[in-house]
């Protein structure tokens, strides 16, 4: 595993067909983009003409959703295939995965379920990303789970995902949204998050909204992505890069989405508080 590049240190939007015009035409500076590359795995047709057009243009990230990582199972060939082809024809800056399970045998679920917080199950996720990593010939980063139930151990989960990415020798995405989704569902608190994590070991933020639902007089907090993010989650960001320094920072939005205009306001806010951010770190 050879190789190892990172994204420009500055804010960057998710790639949606809805915005192609207005986002292939944007000339913000430092702007990069995030797709979901299964959203790409195709033989060919307008889809990768699209996506050639905007790889030639600004950095690119790739972030998957269909690996399973933190499932009971290795990653599937045949994915893990489909991707390495992906990357070869598009060399993202970078390539990222959830810390998650979404498959048992032949059936795959729509959630990005969050692994046991054990030593087997970190065992499991060390090998299925170590097996990630050398097949595709490049380091990945792993992304933090939502949580909507207190699954047993749920409080060593930062612990687990910091130690799975220092055992396989991957990088972490850290989403602040979903710490703030952990802290108001299951009482884990983001402090837990923002002291296990190791600034240097991050190679990329998530920033996205949520939405509160009450199921049988229960509220939750859902990762929803169709929201703006939230005051709590900008905070969340400042905190981090007043601690750590800057990073490259993405804004996800996936569902009732608002004009390309709005959406790079929101991208724009948190440009400024990357530009904002100084070499010199506090303990904050």
């Amino acid at each position: 595993m050879t190789h190892i590049l990172t994204l420009p240190v500055s804010a960057g939007l998710g790639l949606k067909p809805e915005h192609y015009q207005d986002a292939l035409n944007c000339d913000e500076p430092g702007l990069w983009f995030e797709v979901h590359p299964e959203n790409y795995m195709v033989a060919g047709g307008p889809r990768l003409a699209w996506l050639s057009g905007f790889a030639e243009k600004f950095p690119l990230s790739f972030h998957g959703v269909g690996l399973s990582l933190g499932g009971p199972e290795r990653p599937d060939i045949a994915h893990l295939g489909r991707l390495k082809s992906l990357v070869e024809r598009f060399n993202p800056v970078q390539v990222s995965e959830h810390l998650a399970w979404s498959r048992f045998e032949n059936t795959y679920f729509a959630d990005l379920l969050p692994p046991p917080a054990t030593e087997a199950s970190l065992a499991r996720i060390v090998a299925h990303i170590e097996e990630t990593q050398e097949f595709l010939g490049r380091r990945i980063l792993i992304e933090n789970p939502s949580l909507y139930l207190p699954i047993p151990g749920f409080e060593d989960l930062p612990e687990l995902y910091v130690e799975a990415a220092k055992q396989s020798g991957a990088g972490l995405l850290f989403d602040l949204n979903n710490i703030n989704v952990c802290a108001a569902n299951v009482d884990l608190p983001e402090a837990a998050w923002l002291d296990a994590v190791p600034g240097d070991l991050v190679g990329e933020i998530h920033l996205a909204g949520a939405v509160e639902r009450t199921i049988e007089d229960e509220t939750i907090l859902i990762d929803s992505h169709d929201a703006p993010v939230a005051k709590s989650v900008w905070n969340l960001l400042e905190k981090f890069v007043k601690r750590h320094g800057p990073k490259p920072v993405l804004i996800e939005r996936d569902d009732n989405l608002p004009s390309f205009t709005e959406l790079l306001a929101e991208r724009n806010q948190a440009q400024s508080i990357v530009s904002a951010a100084t070499p010199e770190l506090t303990n904050a």
